[in-house]
């Protein structure tokens, strides 16, 4: 049979490839959308500045400055402040009347538990199950299985305490820190 008109009832080989790119440019554009929020969730955000560091806070989440915290605490004081990714850690005041280089992580290594300090007896005594750290948070008697952890303590130019993950040698025990 003959075609009566001229024009062919196939698209040309342009439209085709034109709608084909489309299609494709459609098909890829949603499913990037949708991938983008999944693949964001796993990839944790930059830390700030500090290298990974956070400014201690108080009990009211002020920066504790060290002059005013050395004015209001005496020499062997241990007092929690919000440390790095939040946890409760202890500054410490050491007999010189300075801020110790080192603070301590105050949540127990058995379960979890915030581990108060002892004053009466000169170490930390968890209230859950009873397990003991020296002045230093090195484990003297468990249920816990580890020291508590370290913290680096340091002090910036504007007298703010930072604390900084501890990489070093853990001083209490010799041995690589358990915590990193």
């Amino acid at each position: 049979m003959a075609q009566v008109s001229g024009m062919s009832d196939v698209p040309d080989m342009g439209r085709r490839q034109f709608m084909n790119l489309l299609t494709f440019g459609t098909i890829t554009g949603t499913a990037l959308g949708a991938l983008y929020p999944v693949v964001k969730y796993f990839i944790p955000p930059a830390s700030g500045g500090t290298g990974g560091g956070a400014v201690a806070k108080d009990a009211l989440g002020n920066d504790i400055k060290v002059s005013e915290y050395l004015a209001k605490h005496l020499p062997g004081d241990r007092s929690l402040a919000q440390g790095i990714k939040g946890d409760p850690t202890y500054v410490i005041v050491t007999e010189d009347h300075q801020i110790a280089n080192y603070g301590l992580n105050a949540v127990c290594t058995h379960l979890g538990c915030v581990v108060p300090w002892n004053v009466s007896e000169n170490k930390f005594i968890c209230p859950c199950h009873g397990s003991q750290y020296d002045s230093t948070g090195k484990v003297v008697r468990g249920p816990a299985p580890l020291s508590l952890a370290l913290v680096k303590a340091t002090v910036t130019e504007d007298d703010k305490l930072v604390f900084t993950p501890w990489t070093e040698i853990d001083f209490r025990t010799g041995k690589e820190p358990w915590w990193t």
